[in-house]
């Protein structure tokens, strides 16, 4: 069976080790997005709520809508609405980043066609990352819509696109400043009471002295933070295990798996594990580049990687069918895996697929 362990305690862990870098007056918006981070959104945010974060986010409106039918309560940033489902937010009570004047006008007008309350919004500026968010000289424009509007701005922030590079960052150094200059213009012509942020989890830890009213933690929470030196405060919270499907002993020469991927250059022995691509075990850990642990021991990936298993080389490790196989866990992070598969630990953490079943240690 392959399962993946999400561990509470290791939450609560990297938890209280963000929380230690704040400010006492820095709020935390826990970011749950892509079913936060491909473990379990349902089980992370009751966690986060009950340690104290103060708001929780999401990508999708769909995302929110779920945990809502969960029971979720906390406030909840939708990062990226999309304007047809400005309708859905507004009766889930979520909390929409606008970011272009498209996006306000059609939430202006969706907001009149309800009797319903409707939820605080937050305003999004691009001031470099080029996704999305109003540009630095559209800042007059949403000054003159929000003299006009009753409501209610809940935060105004910016997303800054490389916080993990070695200090002094041109690049980040320039981000900031522009922001900087975007909250004196709403100071200086708005009397509303706003919470201003710019900082992810890399941004707390490299530019701690700009972590604002709020800071956004993602993958901070599950134990990575893009800098070897920043992980030793953290702790990976899930484990993913499976079990040795069957055992084959190959002769020199011997091919494995799709247009014969891998060709044996010496007798030896391939152990078959079930999961693969459509699990988020990619393609590109084939060819060798990705390698899993049995009896403590590294086990390389031999040929491709298919839909539903992948074989590794497992020689004279000592295991039978049904021995355990850690995939990712104590001695392999997804940060290592990912790297040197020429990805980053986000794609491979995410891409965990939902056919495996998630696990919850309290």
């Amino acid at each position: 069976m392959t399962f993946l362990e999400i561990d509470l305690k290791k939450l609560e862990f990297n938890y209280h080790s963000i929380r230690k870098r704040l400010k006492s007056q820095t709020k935390i918006i826990g970011v749950i997005k892509a079913n936060a981070y491909g473990s379990a959104s349902g089980a992370i945010a009751e966690k986060l709520i009950s340690l104290g974060v103060e708001a929780l986010a999401v990508s999708y409106a769909s995302e929110g809508i779920e945990l809502r039918q969960l029971g979720i309560k906390a406030p909840i940033l939708v990062f990226y609405p999309q304007v047809d489902c400005f309708k859905d937010i507004i009766d889930h009570n979520l909390e929409p980043v606008l970011y272009s004047k498209r996006s306000w006008e059609k939430w202006v007008a969706e907001s009149r066609k309800t009797k319903k309350s409707i939820p605080p919004i937050h305003i999004k500026y691009n001031t470099g990352l080029n996704r999305i968010g109003f540009q630095p000289d559209e800042v007059h424009w949403v000054l003159e819509q929000l003299k006009n509007s009753t409501f209610e701005v809940k935060s105004i922030y910016t997303h800054l696109g490389q916080t993990e590079y070695p200090k002094p960052d041109s690049v980040t150094s320039n981000q900031i400043s522009l922001f900087e200059q975007i909250i004196e213009k709403h100071k200086a012509h708005s009397s509303r009471s706003v919470a201003y942020h710019l900082l992810n989890t890399s941004g707390l830890f490299n530019y701690p002295e700009h972590q604002m009213d709020w800071v956004r933690i993602g993958i901070g929470f599950y134990g990575y933070a893009n800098r070897a030196e920043w992980n030793q405060s953290l702790k990976p919270i899930v484990t993913l295990k499976t079990h040795i499907t069957q055992i084959h002993e190959l002769k020199s020469g011997d091919t494995v798996g799709y247009n014969s991927g891998w060709k044996a250059s010496k007798n030896t022995r391939i152990a078959v594990l079930p999961l693969g691509h459509a699990d988020g075990f990619s393609r590109q850990y084939g060819q060798g580049k990705g390698w899993v642990l049995i009896d403590g021991q590294k086990a390389p990936v031999v040929g491709n990687v298919c839909m539903d298993m992948v074989m590794v080389e497992i020689g004279d490790i000592a295991c039978i069918e049904g021995s355990e196989v850690m995939i990712l866990g104590e001695g392999i992070r997804a940060d290592a895996l990912a790297e040197a598969s020429g990805t980053i630990s986000y794609e491979l953490l995410t891409a965990l697929g939902k056919r495996i079943p998630r696990v919850i240690k309290q």
